[in-house]
């Protein structure tokens, strides 16, 4: 049998670029193509973080937009030039929970910097955005959930979405809104309802109940 030597190589060729292709596919951590992933019962996003570190070692800048769409339909949007800086989760909970940036929670905080930033929406539905973005990003029910409750319980909050400033006399004035600072993180409460949600796997109704129970 006589083959075509120049089959043969086209044929490599095209094996070879099928190959690279599929490795090529595979470059996006798997929790980046799990959230891409569409239909999910936790929404989904459109694009991922591209950002610009900046010279204060603190902030960094979206280079693009990063799209989230909720498990109601609802679009949240982090604008290309979004500063953020992590600062809408208490530090204090970072060294229980991780930094705000690392791994799984990253876009879900990028989001919820940026909505915290432009207090549009009630603080209560943003949280349950977070929750919802951290879960579409593959972050498990526990943490998830217990990140929640400490967000709802300790975080710093408003009263008010922004109102449009109005004018007054001959100048433009933005409402002034009180805003509730975060208060002092309770290590051994949050444990305990980690473990809570661990064994009894609650629905996020009742985390807000357990975490609204004694007030702030």
């Amino acid at each position: 049998m006589v083959v075509n030597s120049k089959f043969v190589r086209s044929l490599g060729s095209l094996i070879m670029i099928t190959v690279l292709s599929g490795c090529a596919s595979n470059k996006k951590p798997a929790w980046v193509r799990f959230a891409e992933k569409q239909p999910n019962k936790w929404g989904h996003y459109s694009g991922y973080v591209e950002a610009r570190w900046e010279n204060d070692g603190r902030t960094m800048t979206l280079l693009s937009e990063l799209r989230y769409t909720d498990p109601q339909g609802v679009a949240w949007i982090a604008p290309a030039g979004s500063v953020v800086d992590g600062a809408s989760i208490p530090r204090s909970l970072w060294s229980i929970m991780g930094g705000p940036f690392e791994g799984k929670y990253r876009n879900a905080s990028v989001l919820h910097d940026v909505a915290y930033e432009q207090r549009n929406r009630p603080w209560e539905v943003c949280d349950r955005m977070f929750y919802n973005a951290m879960r579409c990003s593959g972050v498990s029910a526990v943490e998830a959930g217990t990140m929640y409750y400490a967000l709802r319980k300790f975080g710093h909050h408003w009263k008010a979405p922004k109102a449009e400033p109005v004018k007054v006399g001959d100048e433009m004035v933005a409402r002034a809104e009180e805003v509730r600072p975060a208060i002092a993180v309770n290590r051994g409460d949050i444990n305990a309802t980690r473990d809570w949600i661990r064994n009894s796997d609650p629905s996020l109704q009742q985390i807000e109940r357990r975490a609204d129970a004694e007030g702030r």
